[in-house]
């Protein structure tokens, strides 16, 4: 057998005690390094988008990115491409992922719920964003503004401007609550109107004869068109847009059949709306912050995922529970403020009008 020299074996020796000195040399137990790194673990947030179709939808999206890179957060986003089937693989996805919360802005209300139960045998807590998931027992929390409360300052504005005359109404989605709350908020506001006479309705009055799917603003544009061709001699006063995309092909059904516009209402403070209620075409749109909104959702994501309390300050009935809610403040936006709310504040910048 081969020799092996002194200085090999105290070699080998001091190898092999090299990590028992490193194991002595901590200051800190074995235990309170395991804690310190499963106190560092970063939190996954999953979140589950309807569409980039609209503005508003962009904005949610880059707001939220910006937040959790902030913040130190990782986040995983899936868009749905207002598709059902697809937003439910994608939240699949998401699961198989490790995400600890999901935030999700529900394509179908009621289809939702059943996401909500998968994520719940996963044992992960969902916040509905912006759109209320309904019929389900399972969700924890509700983020987003006053739904009812932008129809009803829709409505207001509405009632104000327009005191006598022939009307059109219009709602979001079928498929979306949120489409339900405005729409319901509006005609608080109408009703008595309609009631009293001082105001007719062409087109049909029920949600559902009123409806706009996917809220694509050429099902708007096609469906004004065919109210305003069906009563050619009628003076049109005022017309209920639920938002700004269906404002945009309402008004663009207004100006082919060389009708003159009258008041038209919207929601989102999109870009487009705004370059039209600069010169008047729309009357008027609702400001809702979506860096607020989104970065609530980051922040309540945090809170759930480190086992901390989320302040709320509501319960909404999503048909089956009062789910715990936060809701935001949304604001009327025209002519005369504009400037304030959305270009000094930098949620717009003046360039792009």
């Amino acid at each position: 057998m081969r020799k092996i020299s002194k200085g090999l074996v105290l070699l080998l020796v001091f190898a092999l005690m090299v990590p028992m000195f490193a194991g002595c040399s901590s200051d800190e137990p074995a235990a309170a390094v395991e804690k310190e790194t499963i106190t560092e673990k970063t939190i996954v947030i999953g979140v589950s988008l309807p569409t980039q179709r609209e503005e508003r939808w962009v904005r949610d999206k880059e707001a939220m990115e910006k937040f959790a890179a902030d913040l130190g957060v990782e986040i995983k986003i899936q868009v749905a491409d207002a598709d059902q089937a697809q937003q439910a693989q994608q939240v699949e996805n998401l699961l198989t992922q490790g995400i600890d919360v999901l935030v999700l802005a529900p394509h179908d209300a009621s289809a939702s719920a059943e996401l909500v139960k998968i994520a719940n045998d996963e044992g992960v807590p969902v916040i509905s964003y912006d759109r209320l998931v309904t019929g389900s027992d399972k969700l924890n929390y509700y983020l987003s503004f006053d739904n009812e409360k932008v129809g009803e300052l829709q409505g207001k504005y509405f009632v104000e401007n327009v005191d006598k005359g022939n009307i059109i109404l219009f709602a979001g989605a079928p498929t979306d609550n949120n489409a339900l709350l405005f729409f319901k908020g509006a005609m608080s506001q109408l009703q008595v109107k309609i009631d009293s006479g001082d105001y007719t309705v062409l087109g049909g009055e029920d949600f559902q004869q009123v409806a706009t799917d996917n809220w694509v603003p050429s099902n708007a544009q096609n469906r004004a068109t065919n109210v305003l061709t069906a009563n050619p001699d009628a003076q049109i006063a005022g017309v209920l847009a639920p938002n700004d995309g269906t404002a945009g092909g309402i008004i663009e059904a207004f100006k082919a059949s060389n009708v003159e516009l009258p008041v038209i209402t919207g929601q989102d403070s999109e870009i487009a709306a705004i370059k039209r209620i600069k010169i008047g075409e729309q009357s008027m749109t609702i400001f809702k912050d979506t860096r607020d909104l989104a970065q609530a959702a980051i922040e309540m994501a945090m809170k759930i995922a480190s086992g901390e309390t989320v302040s709320t300050n509501g319960n909404v009935d999503n048909g089956v529970i009062e789910v715990p809610s936060v809701l935001l403040e949304p604001k009327v936006v025209n002519q005369g403020n504009f400037q304030e709310l959305l270009i000094d504040s930098g949620y717009i910048n003046e360039a792009d009008l």
